[in-house]
């Protein structure tokens, strides 16, 4: 979801020519190639092959969800609208679904001019509207690194930024008071327009006094305070730490850790990510998110973040038949962190679970 978004901070950061560069992880001598034979061993066990994994989703699509966006390809606002409003005051729904209306809605936004001019004081078409309006902003930019793009594509894109600050603080004034999803979705424009410490954190007190524990809002956040943006890597992992601390068993805020330990290791390049995944901090920050797993409901669709991220951590670790568990869980389905921080998100995915299921079937 909102790869585009997330190409753009790994461009802007610089990263993005070390990302095509790296594995799965390290140097050319410290990479573990998965082999062809590992690659059989999982298909015959069970995994998806290759071809069939899902590069889009990080876990599968509800019926329903189906159901709404395909309605809502075809012109029909009221279901989409039905449907975020269904998510109720699940705010990581919500905003999730919220996100997905407004990745259709930057491709065509026929149906979502038709709903707000039927609808012009509807908070939630004015929430998508200004989720797409920033999406529309990093396509008129492009996915190149800046000395290959052009004056007047940054011109466009400061111009449409901008603009989708104002339909950012429009569908604040119009939300429920109780609702931080508006207020969560300028989040990428304050990194894009470089809001300071100050600013920032008067944004973020407004998220969390309507609701301080919403996963996709931290998630946010942590990027923020990461070195590429308008932090540092101190001010990210303290971050992620108050925020795990802030967590009970099943709120999920155990994985902020691990997002914060992959950004620093995605930002440094001579870093061996065997070594480095296996310092006892990052050991400690795995177990604890496997216990916030256990502790959750099955059913939350967030659990697959943490399992991705897990799967990940686990495999640097050596800790296979652990990680082979959420592979399993996860399977089929690779759209998610730490998968789409490679240019070959699918290459990236397959070596770690093909590595990692080969060794732990010897290891019986």
């Amino acid at each position: 979801m909102l790869g585009l978004i997330i190409l753009g901070i790994l461009l802007i950061s610089g990263a993005y020519k070390m990302l095509r560069a790296r594995k799965g992880g390290g140097s050319a001598g410290k990479r573990r190639w998965a082999s062809r034979a590992d690659g059989l061993a999982a298909v015959a066990l069970g995994f998806a092959p290759a071809e069939r994994l899902d590069t889009d989703n990080g876990s599968p699509l509800a019926p329903a969800d189906t159901a709404a966006l395909d309605a809502v390809r075809a012109g029909d606002w009221q279901a989409g609208a039905a449907w975020a409003d269904a998510a109720g005051q699940n705010w990581d729904e919500r905003i999730r679904r919220v996100r997905e209306l407004a990745e259709r809605a930057a491709e065509d936004d026929a149906w979502l001019l038709a709903w707000r001019a039927a609808r012009p004081q509807d908070p939630t078409a004015a929430a998508v509207h200004a989720d797409a309006s920033v999406l529309v902003a990093w396509n008129v930019r492009g996915s190149l690194t800046a000395k290959h793009t052009t004056q007047e594509q940054f011109r466009n894109f400061h111009r449409l930024i901008a603009a989708s600050q104002e339909a950012m603080h429009e569908a604040q004034r119009l939300a429920d008071p109780a609702d931080p999803v508006p207020y969560m979705l300028e989040q990428p424009v304050a990194m894009a327009l470089g809001y300071s410490h100050e600013r920032y954190g008067q944004l973020w007190a407004e998220i969390v006094k309507r609701d301080p524990k919403v996963l996709a809002a931290h998630t946010g956040a942590l990027q923020y305070w990461c070195r590429k943006w308008r932090g540092s890597h101190e001010e990210a992992e303290a971050f992620a730490q108050r925020s795990a601390a802030a967590g009970e068993p099943g709120e999920l805020l155990a994985l902020l850790p691990l997002y914060a330990y992959l950004e620093y290791e995605m930002s440094e390049s001579e870093l061996d990510p065997s070594v480095y995944y296996k310092r006892p901090e990052i050991v400690a920050a795995t177990d604890a998110a496997l216990a916030d797993v256990a502790a959750a409901d099955p059913a939350d669709r967030r659990v697959a973040r943490v399992r991705h991220m897990l799967a990940w951590n686990l495999y640097w670790q050596d800790r296979h038949p652990e990680a082979v568990e959420q592979f399993r869980a996860v399977d089929g389905y690779i759209g998610a962190t730490p998968w789409t921080y490679s240019a070959d998100a699918k290459a990236r995915y397959v070596q770690a679970r093909d590595f990692s299921v080969r060794r732990a079937v010897t290891q019986k």
